[in-house]
């Protein structure tokens, strides 16, 4: 796993995307029961290893751990030294053959589909291993070169807590020498990102070569201390602090910055797409089952995107003539882009206007939703140093035990280019009815394991956010044209990223073919466009999980409206959807009819 997977949280949520294998044979183990009933003794083995399995990957991944109000690991970083990358390889190999000794057939029915997905996600990882990923350890978008943003995820309220900040400072240069060692094997392998993307990164090394350690953004917790905390303890962590600043964390991305800008930065390849990389097709092609939980080929998905792209164009124009705008399409977008009064001039106006629409959704979920989580969501700004290269908003999962809400981080960097006509959209995808309300009703789910309460399927829980865009109506948005000519924006764009992520990487586009193909089909402004694409160069796959999900979101909801009609509940859609947590795509479908059919017998008692 890359340092960016580990501490830029787009998602916030493990994207270990994966489809079940159901043509397996079932293991023999030593485990027996009577034909039919099922074993204690399996179940009980089974969820043993869940739990050591869970520990391991907390003690693999400290700062995800921290993230979830574990404070056991807060004064670590994980280890990636190419030695432990392969331990942690041999050990997933491990638990995978440990599974395989636990007989599935005499499970019950709950736990086989653990088993089921615990499986796939040990062999998605196993089976990616093989493509060295983990050579480019870092983009734009995070890494080693923005670990302090890991602060954003933490509590700071006890003494403890700011000694484990200074401890882990104190280990930031192992983890620098780290990352440059990933980089130089990825050198001699010519396993290395594309030099376009890697352009952005001197900019973000240089946050944090600091003359005053005070002026690090790894010393910003310390400058607001807890009141419980004596002034001369407090005094002495800040002194701590800027020790641990001026002599570790600045010599170390000093250090970095040479290597980077003399060595790496001009040894990065050319090419933008996956097929530059060794093995690229067959790596492009094991991204797209990892993300789509499909069988779905690249080039399947890149003609679902044409097709979507020309409906929802349709669906656009037919708006533009409403409105009786005055130009064509490429006139009306123009006009989007430019016009002032659709944008804020000022950063705090534009974060008050995303929480006021926050506010103005939350009371009309009970119209569609019958479950609701228990964890409220807050709304902040992303952080300034970063936010020149990051998407328009993202969202953090709450922590494990309850200490930290969810947000909805939105990015206020030039607000002058941040569309009104977006935010409506952007807020339903991001919090509610989108991220924050699947991912804390997933989370409360107490009965499933850990590794299915914390983590997913990004074609589910990508797919889910945009589906979530398309009730906006339902739920009294989009009254303004503008607003809905945003949301089918947003759509085209889901759309559009078919097309172009499956363009760069396997059909050998240019960055900029994609861009213009991006520019001639949305209304999004340049600098998003540009950040988009960048995003997908960087990222190769993630992109095709929103759309493809959805379509199935959207398709099983007409299904159920058409075989129920009369009787379908929007609200008990809703909930059996969201009851299991982040599944593959097809469980979900299965789930959906084995529910539809019920309702049906039901209905007709």
């Amino acid at each position: 796993m890359g340092f960016k997977a580990i501490f830029f949280t787009a998602l916030a949520v493990l994207l270990l995307a994966c489809q079940p294998d159901t043509g397996r044979e079932d293991t023999a183990s030593d485990e027996t029961s009577p034909k039919g009933e099922a074993s204690p003794q399996a179940t009980q083995r089974l969820r043993q290893l869940f739990k050591d399995e869970w520990e391991r990957h907390l003690r693999e991944n400290p700062v995800f751990a921290s993230s979830l109000g574990d404070r056991r690991y807060n004064d670590q970083w994980s280890d990636h030294s190419l030695e432990a990358i392969r331990a942690r390889h041999e050990a997933d190999q491990k638990a995978l053959a440990q599974l395989y000794d636990i007989n599935r057939a005499v499970l019950p029915k709950k736990e086989k589909l653990n088993y089921d997905l615990f499986e796939q996600q040990l062999k998605r990882k196993i089976e990616g291993f093989q493509y060295r990923a983990f050579l480019m350890p870092f983009d734009q978008q995070g890494g080693v070169q923005t670990l302090h943003q890991v602060a954003e995820r933490l509590r700071f309220q006890r003494e403890q807590d700011f000694r484990d900040w200074i401890g882990r400072l104190n280990q930031i240069g192992r983890v620098v020498e780290e990352t440059m060692e990933l980089m130089k094997r990825g050198l001699a392998e010519e396993r290395v990102p594309p030099k376009i993307i890697m352009e952005r990164i001197p900019d973000q090394i240089a946050h944090q070569v600091v003359a005053e350690p005070t002026k690090s953004p790894f010393y910003q917790v310390f400058r607001k201390m807890p009141e419980g905390i004596p002034a001369t303890t407090q005094a002495k962590l800040r002194q701590e602090a800027k020790q641990a600043i001026a002599n570790v964390i600045v010599p170390a991305y000093r250090q970095f910055q040479v290597f980077f800008n003399q060595q790496y930065l001009p040894n990065c390849r050319e090419t933008v797409g996956a097929h530059g990389l060794p093995d690229g097709k067959a790596f492009y092609a094991y991204r797209t089952r990892q993300f789509t939980t499909t069988s779905l080929a690249p080039e399947e998905i890149h003609q679902i995107g044409l097709q979507e792209v020309a409906r929802i164009r349709n669906q656009m124009e037919q708006l533009i003539e409403q409105l009786e705008f005055n130009g064509d399409f490429d006139a009306f977008l123009h006009f989007l882009r430019t016009d002032p009064q659709l944008y804020y001039q000022d950063s705090e106006a534009l974060l008050e206007g995303y929480r006021a629409i926050a506010k103005k959704i939350d009371p009309e979920l009970v119209n569609l939703f019958g479950k609701l989580p228990r964890m409220p969501y807050g709304v902040k700004p992303i952080p300034r140093s970063s936010a020149p290269d990051l998407p328009t908003g993202y969202y953090q999962q709450p922590a494990a035990d309850g200490s930290r809400a969810g947000y909805y981080y939105v990015n206020l960097y030039k607000p002058e280019v941040r569309p009104k006509y977006e935010m409506e959209v952007l807020t339903l995808h991001e919090a509610v009815p989108g991220h924050h309300l699947q991912i804390a009703l997933q989370q409360e789910l107490g009965e499933l394991p850990n590794f299915r309460r914390f983590s997913g399927f990004t074609a589910f829980s990508e797919g889910w956010g945009l589906y979530a865009e398309s009730l906006g109506e339902e739920l009294g948005l989009y009254q303004d044209p503008y607003s809905k000519f945003g949301q089918l924006t947003y759509e085209v764009w889901r759309a559009i990223r078919l097309v172009v992520d499956t363009g760069i990487h396997a059909k050998g586009w240019t960055r900029q073919r994609a861009i213009d193909f991006f520019k001639k089909n949305a209304a999004k402004t340049e600098h998003d466009i540009i950040n988009e694409i960048d995003r997908y160069i960087a990222w190769p796959g993630q992109a095709l999980a929103y759309k493809i999900g959805e379509l199935k979101i959207q398709a099983l909801r007409q299904r159920a409206l058409e075989k129920l009609d009369k009787d379908f509940d929007i609200r008990a859609f809703h909930d059996l959807v969201l009851s299991s947590g982040s599944i593959p795509l097809d469980i979900l479908e299965r789930k959906v009819e084995q529910w539809i059919e019920a309702q049906k017998k039901e209905n007709n008692a």
